[in-house]
Protein backbone atom coordinates (compact mmCIF):
# COMPACT_ATOMS: atom_id res chain seq x y z
CA UNK A 1 0.00 0.00 0.00
CA UNK A 2 0.97 3.54 -0.59
CA UNK A 3 1.78 5.87 2.37
CA UNK A 4 -0.60 8.52 0.94
CA UNK A 5 -3.58 6.20 1.34
CA UNK A 6 -2.64 5.36 4.94
CA UNK A 7 -2.03 8.99 5.97
CA UNK A 8 -5.71 9.89 6.72
CA UNK A 9 -6.05 6.80 8.93
CA UNK A 10 -2.86 7.63 10.83
CA UNK A 11 -4.04 11.21 11.42
CA UNK A 12 -7.45 9.97 12.60
CA UNK A 13 -5.91 7.49 15.05
CA UNK A 14 -3.55 10.19 16.37
CA UNK A 15 -6.44 12.64 16.92
CA UNK A 16 -8.45 9.98 18.76
CA UNK A 17 -5.46 9.21 20.98
CA UNK A 18 -5.00 12.89 21.89
CA UNK A 19 -8.70 13.37 22.66
CA UNK A 20 -8.94 10.31 24.90
CA UNK A 21 -5.74 11.28 26.71
CA UNK A 22 -7.05 14.78 27.54
CA UNK A 23 -10.41 13.36 28.66
CA UNK A 24 -8.69 10.84 30.91
CA UNK A 25 -6.55 13.62 32.41
CA UNK A 26 -9.69 15.66 33.22
CA UNK A 27 -11.30 12.63 34.85
CA UNK A 28 -8.27 12.00 37.05
CA UNK A 29 -8.14 15.67 38.07
CA UNK A 30 -11.85 15.59 39.00
CA UNK A 31 -11.40 12.38 41.02
CA UNK A 32 -8.39 13.89 42.81
CA UNK A 33 -10.40 17.04 43.61
CA UNK A 34 -13.25 14.93 45.06
CA UNK A 35 -10.85 12.83 47.14
CA UNK A 36 -9.18 15.93 48.62
CA UNK A 37 -12.50 17.40 49.85
CA UNK A 38 -12.46 18.35 53.52
CA UNK A 39 -15.35 19.12 55.87
CA UNK A 40 -16.12 22.85 55.85
CA UNK A 41 -15.28 23.35 52.17
CA UNK A 42 -17.82 25.01 49.87
CA UNK A 43 -18.87 22.94 46.86
CA UNK A 44 -21.08 23.16 43.78
CA UNK A 45 -22.91 20.03 42.70
CA UNK A 46 -23.34 19.04 39.07
CA UNK A 47 -26.95 20.18 39.44
CA UNK A 48 -25.82 23.70 40.39
CA UNK A 49 -26.55 23.59 44.13
CA UNK A 50 -24.09 25.31 46.47
CA UNK A 51 -23.50 23.77 49.89
CA UNK A 52 -20.88 23.21 52.59
CA UNK A 53 -19.29 19.81 53.10
CA UNK A 54 -20.25 18.39 56.47
CA UNK A 55 -18.86 14.86 56.21
CA UNK A 56 -16.87 12.92 53.60
CA UNK A 57 -17.24 9.13 53.27
CA UNK A 58 -15.77 6.70 50.76
CA UNK A 59 -18.47 7.07 48.09
CA UNK A 60 -20.78 9.71 49.55
CA UNK A 61 -20.66 13.27 50.84
CA UNK A 62 -22.97 14.81 53.44
CA UNK A 63 -23.69 18.42 52.52
CA UNK A 64 -25.14 21.21 54.65
CA UNK A 65 -27.37 23.13 52.21
CA UNK A 66 -29.05 25.34 54.83
CA UNK A 67 -29.31 25.42 58.62
CA UNK A 68 -30.89 22.11 59.57
CA UNK A 69 -30.90 20.77 55.96
CA UNK A 70 -28.40 17.97 55.40
CA UNK A 71 -28.25 16.23 52.02
CA UNK A 72 -26.46 13.02 51.10
CA UNK A 73 -24.81 13.08 47.66
CA UNK A 74 -22.61 10.68 45.74
CA UNK A 75 -19.03 11.93 45.42
CA UNK A 76 -19.40 11.89 41.64
CA UNK A 77 -22.18 14.49 41.95
CA UNK A 78 -19.73 17.14 43.20
CA UNK A 79 -18.91 19.38 40.27
CA UNK A 80 -16.37 21.70 41.89
CA UNK A 81 -14.75 22.45 45.21
CA UNK A 82 -14.73 26.23 45.64
CA UNK A 83 -12.33 28.50 47.47
CA UNK A 84 -13.66 30.24 50.57
CA UNK A 85 -13.71 33.64 48.83
CA UNK A 86 -15.55 32.32 45.79
CA UNK A 87 -18.10 30.41 47.92
CA UNK A 88 -18.80 33.47 50.10
CA UNK A 89 -19.13 35.70 47.04
CA UNK A 90 -21.66 33.38 45.37
CA UNK A 91 -23.69 32.16 48.34
CA UNK A 92 -23.57 35.03 50.82
CA UNK A 93 -22.90 37.93 48.43
CA UNK A 94 -19.76 38.90 50.34
CA UNK A 95 -17.24 40.56 48.07
CA UNK A 96 -13.62 40.19 49.07
CA UNK A 97 -11.89 43.55 48.64
CA UNK A 98 -9.00 42.91 46.28
CA UNK A 99 -8.14 46.57 45.84
CA UNK A 100 -6.41 48.45 48.61
CA UNK A 101 -6.64 51.92 47.07
CA UNK A 102 -10.36 52.24 47.84
CA UNK A 103 -11.43 53.97 44.61
CA UNK A 104 -15.16 53.91 44.13
CA UNK A 105 -16.65 53.48 40.68
CA UNK A 106 -20.12 55.08 40.36
CA UNK A 107 -23.08 53.02 39.15
CA UNK A 108 -24.22 55.74 36.77
CA UNK A 109 -22.80 58.67 34.83
CA UNK A 110 -24.40 61.36 37.01
CA UNK A 111 -21.18 61.93 38.95
CA UNK A 112 -19.31 62.63 35.72
CA UNK A 113 -21.30 65.77 34.84
CA UNK A 114 -20.11 69.26 35.75
CA UNK A 115 -23.34 70.52 37.32
CA UNK A 116 -24.83 69.52 40.65
CA UNK A 117 -28.39 70.24 39.49
CA UNK A 118 -31.06 67.53 39.72
CA UNK A 119 -31.82 65.60 36.56
CA UNK A 120 -35.32 67.14 36.21
CA UNK A 121 -33.91 70.67 35.84
CA UNK A 122 -31.39 69.58 33.23
CA UNK A 123 -34.04 67.84 31.13
CA UNK A 124 -36.39 70.83 31.20
CA UNK A 125 -33.63 73.11 29.86
CA UNK A 126 -32.90 70.70 27.04
CA UNK A 127 -36.59 70.57 26.04
CA UNK A 128 -36.71 74.39 25.60
CA UNK A 129 -34.26 74.19 22.71
CA UNK A 130 -35.61 73.74 19.21
CA UNK A 131 -35.81 70.11 18.04
CA UNK A 132 -32.90 68.55 16.22
CA UNK A 133 -33.57 66.99 12.81
CA UNK A 134 -31.57 63.79 12.42
CA UNK A 135 -32.60 63.14 8.81
CA UNK A 136 -30.07 62.85 5.99
CA UNK A 137 -29.75 66.21 4.27
CA UNK A 138 -27.01 68.28 2.78
CA UNK A 139 -27.11 71.73 4.36
CA UNK A 140 -25.63 73.32 1.23
CA UNK A 141 -28.29 71.86 -1.09
CA UNK A 142 -31.41 73.01 0.76
CA UNK A 143 -31.93 76.26 2.61
CA UNK A 144 -33.15 76.01 6.20
CA UNK A 145 -35.82 78.74 5.67
CA UNK A 146 -38.00 76.60 3.36
CA UNK A 147 -40.89 74.80 5.12
CA UNK A 148 -40.87 71.01 5.27
CA UNK A 149 -44.18 70.67 3.38
CA UNK A 150 -42.80 72.48 0.34
CA UNK A 151 -39.77 70.18 0.31
CA UNK A 152 -42.02 67.12 0.40
CA UNK A 153 -44.07 68.45 -2.54
CA UNK A 154 -40.91 68.97 -4.61
CA UNK A 155 -39.82 65.38 -4.01
CA UNK A 156 -43.25 64.03 -5.01
CA UNK A 157 -43.25 65.99 -8.29
CA UNK A 158 -39.74 64.94 -9.26
CA UNK A 159 -40.29 61.17 -9.11
CA UNK A 160 -43.60 59.27 -8.98
CA UNK A 161 -43.96 56.77 -6.17
CA UNK A 162 -43.81 53.08 -6.98
CA UNK A 163 -46.11 50.47 -5.54
CA UNK A 164 -45.04 46.97 -4.57
CA UNK A 165 -46.31 45.43 -7.81
CA UNK A 166 -44.59 47.80 -10.21
CA UNK A 167 -41.07 47.21 -11.45
CA UNK A 168 -38.74 49.12 -13.72
CA UNK A 169 -38.80 47.53 -17.17
CA UNK A 170 -35.88 48.41 -19.37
Amino acid sequence: MNIVTLLPFIVLIGAMFLMTRSAKRKQTQAAQMRNEMQPGAGVRTIGGMYATVKEVNEDTVLLDAAPGVDLLFAKNAIGAVLTDDEYNRIVHGIEHDLKSDGTVVPDDASSLTETDEPAADASSEASDDKPIDLGKKDAADEPADEPAEAKADEVDEAEPKKTDGEADAK
